[in-house]
């Protein structure tokens, strides 16, 4: 292994080793202020290293990982997602009697997990980083275990996502035992007429584990569940690291392989974009729990950037990995006012504890408006803009009912988004105003919805240097 090879890796091994250190140092003394300022500052190296690697980076550093501009950019991604969650948890842990410490170490673990699994261009580099990632969340979801929900959540998490691996893991021997390797380039060498109904099979059955991970239609039972019972931070991890590193992991997998071109499995991922859309947005009108309604925003979302992912192309790709961009700032947005906004009783998941948000808390809301309004995808926000780019390129590769659908299904979507943003603008009748909770100071948290408002809003309104930075990130890769 060549030094360039070694740098290329840095982000990775730092990752390790401030788990290890924030481990110790727990070991040592218990102190909250510690460990997080520990895992904030492993964080920053390994986003720093990123960079410092970057012009340096081989792409393909073992046979099973590959350091590309693809993999650097989903994993600065999930590292500067992953600092925003820590700075959230610290705001949250501070109100319950549990250990706090050890939390972090989770978030470290499925942190390097996410790494390893956009990193990955092996089966064997994939699974392990999903496992890696899977086992942290099993841990994280449960981890307020004074509260039958969370416990509750992680079981069915623990449950389901033993059943998708279990396909996962039996699909990808089916595939290596047809074609004989298990790297992603040599799939890519298998002419589409030497494609045997075994490899097939195998390819479908990875479908079902990936699609469990997504929560997509018709894998998405656990979503809504786990995103109401799991702690708020926890959520947002799932919601944004969890999902971009296995949407980012698909997008190198296919595109190896070659989806246009395997007419099978090119029909079920229409088939689960279009539930997805449609299922996502119908099901999220009826729901009064607002983790619910993002959990089934989600389903939407992910059906959403499937459009951009059948697309293909470079023009395809660039359109989902820009909405990822956009997806992540607003969930992250939203997920952090619900922990501002949480009491340690419960999370404030309840519309009525968003009523006249705005005249007690105006930067409260106007954030939460803002992130609520990107997803719903209007114009100034940079969900406005994904948006654009994904029916640009559904409309380039001719895939009109899909356009059709992703355009009016975000119609429908627009309800539940103003159903959740209209009480906080709303004063109770009769002058009685419910006393909304927040501290004065809620820490990093302020800092968090500060930068990601801004994001937001700067990605709708100058979206051209994010916009070249993800074109040049997937240029290798399409």
């Amino acid at each position: 292994m060549t030094i360039n090879q070694l740098e290329s890796l840095l982000p990775l091994m730092i990752l390790a080793l401030a788990t290890v250190v924030v481990m110790l140092a727990i070991a040592v003394r218990r102190d909250h202020r510690l460990t997080v300022a520990l895992t904030l500052l492993g964080l920053l190296v390994a986003f720093v290293t990123l960079l410092v690697a970057g012009p340096s980076a081989t792409g393909a550093v073992t046979p099973l990982l590959t350091l590309d501009a693809f993999a650097r950019f989903f994993i600065g991604l999930d590292l500067i997602t992953s600092f925003a969650v820590a700075m959230l948890s610290y705001r949250y842990l501070e109100l319950h009697a549990e250990n706090r410490d050890e939390l972090y170490i989770l978030l470290l673990l499925a942190t390097l997990g996410s790494a390893v699994l956009v990193a990955a261009s092996h089966f064997a580099s994939f699974f392990l980083g999903l496992e890696i990632l899977s086992v942290s969340l099993y841990a994280l979801l449960g981890y307020q275990r004074s509260r039958a929900g969370s416990v509750e959540a992680a079981v069915k998490y623990l449950i389901l996502a033993a059943t998708s691996g279990a396909f996962l893991l039996f699909g990808l021997a089916l595939v290596y035992a047809d074609s004989g390797t298990m790297e992603f380039a040599r799939l890519a060498t298998l002419q589409p007429t030497a494609r045997s109904p075994l490899l097939l099979v195998g390819m479908g059955m990875a479908v079902i584990g990936i699609g469990y991970k997504l929560g997509v239609v018709p894998f998405h039972l656990w979503t809504p569940d786990v995103y109401e019972g799991a702690p708020a931070p926890v959520v947002a991890f799932i919601a944004t690291v969890s999902k971009a590193s296995m949407f980012a992991l698909l997008l190198r997998l296919f595109t190896h392989v070659g989806l246009t071109s395997t007419a099978p499995l090119f029909v079920v991922f229409v088939a689960i974009a279009i539930a997805s859309m449609l299922a996502g947005n119908l099901l999220g009108m009826l729901q009064a729990n607002v983790k619910r309604v993002l959990a089934y925003s989600s389903i939407a979302h992910m059906g959403y950037l499937l459009v951009a992912f059948l697309a293909g192309g470079a023009l395809g790709i660039a359109a989902a990995t820009f909405y990822l961009v956009t997806y992540v700032a607003a969930t992250l947005g939203a997920f952090a006012v619900i922990t501002v906004v949480s009491d340690a009783g419960r999370d404030a998941d309840s519309l009525e504890d968003y009523r006249g948000l705005f005249w007690q808390h105006p930067w409260l809301a106007t954030a939460f408006t803002i992130a609520l309004l990107s997803l719903a995808g209007i114009p100034l926000t940079g969900g406005f803009i994904g948006k654009f780019y994904l029916v640009d390129a559904g409309i380039g590769a001719s895939l009109w009912a899909l356009v059709v659908i992703l355009v009016l299904s975000s119609v429908v979507g627009l309800f539940y988004y103003l159903r959740v943003a209209i009480p906080m603008f709303s004063q109770p009748a009769g002058g009685t105003q419910r006393k909304i909770p927040v501290p004065a100071s809620s820490g990093g948290a302020s800092w968090v919805l500060a930068a990601v408002a801004i994001i937001v809003v700067v990605l709708g309104v100058f979206p051209s240097p994010v916009l070249q930075i993800v074109q040049a990130a997937v240029a290798g890769l399409a």
